[in-house]
């Protein structure tokens, strides 16, 4: 069960709710992990720190439009921090996340980050970087 400051559980009689601040925080919470370019995102961000754009173009093979509008989703919805240097755009997880957000991470790096595409992932990563030109820091 979450907690914490994204929901508060209320014991009334013989039920027990979940007293929801925000639902449509929630529900975007869970829709913003819910696509598999995303998700593949956060795990690459969680096993790895901070990515520069150029490094998860080359390992989701998908133009920088398409990486940088899923990067900005995750935003929006407070998983990931941004930061520039130079041209360039870094991400990683976000520190600020609500206690939902953090739980939610916690789950997926123990039931997903051992499935195949996100092993593959690491691997593709890991040989890019090996290849990685100057012109991508």
């Amino acid at each position: 069960m979450f907690t914490g400051s994204c929901a508060e559980v209320i014991l009334t009689g013989q039920y027990l709710l979940l007293y929801n601040h925000n639902m449509k925080h929630h529900a975007q919470l869970l829709k913003a992990l819910s696509d598999p370019i995303r998700l593949r995102i956060v795990l690459l961000l969680q096993s790895e720190g901070e990515l520069c754009v150029c490094d998860l173009m080359a390992v989701l093979k998908l133009p920088q439009s398409t990486v940088s509008r899923h990067l900005a989703y995750l935003k929006r919805n407070c998983f990931v921090d941004a930061r520039r240097q130079g041209v360039w755009m870094y991400y990683q997880l976000s520190r600020e996340s609500c206690q939902m957000s953090r739980e939610l991470l916690d789950i997926l790096k123990k039931n997903v980050s051992t499935l195949p595409e996100a092993l593959s992932d690491r691997k593709a990563l890991a040989e890019f970087a090996k290849s990685k030109s100057a012109s991508c820091p």
